[in-house]
Order: structure tokens, then C-alpha cells, then sequence
């Protein structure tokens, strides 16, 4: 077996609400994931210059400061700004959603629209 097919993709999760962030940690560990959260805009940062994540799922709604701010910081870092990320939230307003835009976010998704494994599944499309 070659190196590249025992990897697996990491993705950091950055959400406030714990029971949302523990039950799509959980979704994506079942479905094979390497999976890494953070509970504050700050906090993903770190971690995201600490391990490279393939893929961010970002809340925009956080309690240190906004999804917004978090985009600005990681487009200011050379190393990681090419991560993609998706916006996953519940604030549908088409004002953040434009600005999450202007940052190059992969997707804007509203929480209610999906079932964990929809979303996994969602997911999967961008890391192929």
C-alpha cells in the first residue's frame, strides 16, 4: 500500500456550539476523516498553521470574533492561505455571505439545510 492511499483527509472544524462540533466531529471521524475543531476564530488559526488542514468548516458566528475576521487572517498567511474553506452557519445574511465570497470560500451553507451526512457527503465533493 502506498503512502498516499493510508492518508487521510484533515479537515478543522471551527464552531462555538459543542454539541453541533461533537456530533460533526463525529460524522466525519465515522466516515474516515482526520479530524481537528477549534471553538474560537483564534483558536482555528493555530491550528490551522499547526497542522495544514485540507479543508475548513467555518462557523460564522463565533464567540472571540466573527467568521469574517477569521477569512482576513488566513488570506494574510502565505502558508495557509490556499486552504479552501466552507462557510457552514446559520446566519444566511447576504451581506457576510458576499463578503465570505469576496475571501474565496468554496461554499456559503446554511445548517439547517443539511443532515450531518448530507453534509459529510457535501463535503467529500471538495477534497477530490
Amino acid at each position: 500500500m502506498n503512502k498516499e492511499s493510508s492518508y487521510k483527509k484533515k479537515i478543522l472544524i471551527i464552531e462555538d456550539e459543542k454539541i453541533l462540533s461533537e456530533m460533526y466531529y463525529d460524522a466525519f471521524v465515522h466516515s474516515g476523516f482526520k479530524v481537528l475543531s477549534a471553538d474560537e476564530a483564534r483558536k482555528g488559526l493555530i491550528v490551522a498553521k499547526k497542522e495544514k488542514p485540507d479543508l475548513i468548516i467555518l462557523d460564522i458566528l463565533l464567540p472571540d470574533e466573527n467568521g469574517i475576521s477569521f477569512l482576513k487572517k488566513l488570506k494574510e498567511e502565505p502558508e495557509i492561505s490556499s486552504i479552501p474553506v466552507v462557510v457552514f452557519t446559520n446566519y444566511d445574511g447576504a451581506d457576510i455571505k458576499k463578503k465570505a465570497e469576496k475571501f474565496g470560500v468554496e461554499d456559503y451553507l446554511i445548517k439547517a439545510n443539511f443532515t450531518p451526512q448530507q453534509f459529510v457527503e457535501k463535503i467529500k465533493n471538495y477534497l477530490k
